[in-house]
């Protein structure tokens, strides 16, 4: 088990009509967002009437209703009544598994993080393959899992300008953060892999591979693992 009690004064901010947003810090970090999947844990489990859904991010946790069956005093009770339930332990997370392939063409911002970072593209690899991640959230496109956890000799700020096209399956990184791309789409983040593990699931009740809180480790394939694993897919 995991974890420790999650704060039981988080800044309650009503969101339109129908939402409160429950926040509970300012600074990306652990224990923060440790607080926020408790307490998203705890809604599925109990949720008040007129509760809608429940949207994890970095330190808060949007709270959503219907507005004809609930108001923002009533859902904010019922929140704050369920933090008791969500300061206890949380269960060891789940292991996710990603392959990555860094060869050549498949990872063109390598050798400009090597430079920009003073070291070999061998150890920028081996930098990111020790990362400590955690899915801290989902946004942006379909399945875009956020990735908090990349070493720091390898944080570069968001490149000045963003690239168009970039291939799905592409392994990006910016500062902190890492994600695998699910779409052909532009990012201002640096290429640094392939990878060929499916993020989208095809199943509707688990449409992505990851769940907020859950570990991910990645593993270096060759070119033939990435084209085969391609071929199998297909």
């Amino acid at each position: 088990m995991t974890g420790t009690g999650a704060p039981l004064n988080p800044e309650f901010r009503p969101v339109a009509d129908h939402a409160i947003l429950v926040v509970f810090g300012e600074t990306i970090g652990e224990a923060a967002h440790a607080a926020v999947r408790r307490l998203d844990r705890a809604l599925s489990r109990h949720p008040f009437a007129g509760f809608a859904e429940a949207v994890p991010a970095y330190v808060s946790l949007l709270v959503d209703f219907d507005p004809l069956l609930t108001d923002h005093a009533t859902a904010e009770a019922a929140v704050r009544a369920l933090l008791v339930e969500a300061g206890g332990v949380e269960a060891e997370p789940a292991v996710r598994r990603v392959a990555v392939c860094y060869d050549g063409d498949l990872a063109p911002d390598l050798p400009e993080v090597a430079r920009q970072t003073g070291l070999s593209a061998e150890t920028v690899i081996a930098a990111h393959l020790a990362g400590d991640y955690r899915v801290f959230m989902y946004g942006f496109a379909p399945g875009y899992a956020y990735l908090a956890g990349v070493p720091e000799p390898i944080r570069l700020p968001r490149k000045a300008t963003p690239l168009r096209g970039v291939a799905a399956g592409s392994v990006l990184i910016a500062g902190p953060q890492c994600l695998v791309s699910t779409l052909t789409m532009p990012t201002g983040w640096w290429i640094i892999g392939r990878s060929p593990t499916p993020i989208l699931t095809g199943d509707e009740t688990r449409p992505f591979l990851f769940d907020p809180g859950d570990r991910v480790v990645f593993a270096r394939i060759g070119r033939a693992d990435l084209e085969q694993a391609g071929k199998a897919a297909g």
